[in-house]
């Protein structure tokens, strides 16, 4: 804070060295969310999260993964309320495309639409970015795609990521584990390995939520218990190695 000497009062404001605080201290919200990962196989998408469920909270309910249209689904680590406004914003931009153009957005499409959004909260004063980076994910006729928003307006392409806490190390997993021409079922364990390098709680499968879209329904579904178990069993193949 000392060394911001109060450039960090706005988004409107650079720094001398060029740096826009406001923005960093978003990006430092984003790091100290649960993980969030995507990985794309050609065959479908997956989207895992960590959440630290309570014991008494409602199980089978997750805070951090989004259904935008039929085709895509969002992912989120950071500030999650901050997740929902942009998912709100995504289905109305995602259904006002469909009556414009009588056909399904493209995964892209969302994406850029989110990170303008995005890049508007570090334009005006008064205003805050947005605290949260996002994994979209889905099938559209392209095919299968994966983006990553942050709080900067920036968004990338990725065939596998992982966002929030110790992403850095997790990223490094998957960059040694992820095959293009792994299975959808394969990509599944992958992320639930994944998770487990990091997760604090590593027994059970009550600290991972999943959601999957296939290429062949082109539907968001959610992946329940029991195929978690099964995917579960597989993902040791990864630690293994």
């Amino acid at each position: 804070m000392m060394a911001s000497r109060g450039y960090d009062m706005t988004p409107t404001m650079y720094s001398p060295d060029g740096r826009i605080y406001q923005v960093e201290y978003a990006m430092e919200t984003v790091k100290r969310g649960t993980l969030a990962i995507g990985i794309k196989t050609k065959t479908g998408v997956i989207m895992a999260v960590e959440e630290k469920p309570r014991s008494l909270q409602t199980k089978n309910i997750t805070q951090k993964i989004f259904q935008v249209d039929f085709h895509i689904g969002v992912a989120a680590a950071g500030y999650i309320p901050d997740a929902r406004v942009q998912v709100d914003n995504a289905r109305l931009f995602s259904q006002g495309n469909k009556m414009t153009y009588d056909e399904s957005v493209e995964v892209g499409t969302v994406a850029k639409y989110l990170a303008d959004q995005s890049h508007q909260f570090t334009q005006y004063s008064g205003v805050r970015p947005n605290g949260v980076a996002l994994i979209i994910a889905g099938v559209d006729q392209k095919g299968e795609s994966i983006y990553v928003t942050d709080p900067s307006g920036t968004y990338v392409q990725y065939t596998a990521i992982a966002i929030g806490a110790g992403s850095d190390e997790v990223n490094a997993f998957l960059e040694k584990h992820y095959d293009a021409e792994m299975s959808l079922e394969d990509a599944a364990s992958l992320a639930i390995a994944a998770i487990n390098t990091k997760a604090e709680k590593k027994e059970g499968l009550n600290h991972i939520k999943m959601a999957k879209v296939t290429s062949e329904k082109k539907m968001f579904e959610k992946v329940s218990e029991s195929e978690l178990q099964a995917f579960s069993k597989s993902s040791s193949k990864f630690t293994s190695q």
